[in-house]
């Protein structure tokens, strides 16, 4: 045997065997090794895409949210802004109410004063009056005691006025 390369029936049964070895050893494998990865591959793809998937769900209803968000901001402000409103015409509710009370009130105490001037007068008149009445009767008495004429009562009228005052007579 001398040959480098022969092909004899060894030879071929040796490589047929050793095929028919490598074939039910790749299936063997095959069977042990490749689908449990691919099964793993699979998986891993199938929980990609769902995760893809919910990223992007996720994204839908964060920007939903958003927009929702935004929209009630917008009412916020809005709803803030009828609020202050409101304040504000209360505020002038309440302003007027406090200025008609306070001319109420100032009417109420310039009525009562023009009623004390209106007691205070009639009561200076009643004063008056006394007053008259008294130096009537001095008058009287001064004449009666003089039995004077004409003349004479007439300087004891001016006298009397003079010492009165010529306008507190006259109001």
């Amino acid at each position: 045997m001398e040959r480098i390369f022969g092909l004899d029936a060894q030879l071929l049964q040796d490589t047929t065997l050793l095929l028919i070895s490598v074939f039910f050893l790749s299936l063997l494998l095959s069977y042990l090794l490749f689908d449990p990865a691919r099964k793993i591959l699979q998986d891993r793809k199938e929980k990609i895409a769902t995760d893809i998937q919910n990223a992007t769900e996720d994204l839908e209803s964060a920007a939903k949210l958003k927009k929702e968000y935004g929209a009630k901001l917008r009412d916020v402000d809005k709803e803030a802004e009828q609020i202050l409103s409101e304040a504000r015409q209360k505020a002038l509710k309440n302003e007027t109410k406090i200025i008609n009370e306070a001319k109420e009130e100032a009417a109420r105490i310039i009525a009562r004063a023009n009623e004390e001037a209106e007691l205070e007068k009639k009561r200076v008149a009643d004063e008056m009056k006394q007053e008259m009445i008294i130096i009537a009767a001095a008058m009287a008495q001064k004449v009666v005691a003089n039995n004077i004429n004409t003349e004479i009562q007439e300087s004891l009228v001016d006298e009397t006025l003079k010492e009165m005052g010529g306008n507190t007579w006259q109001r």
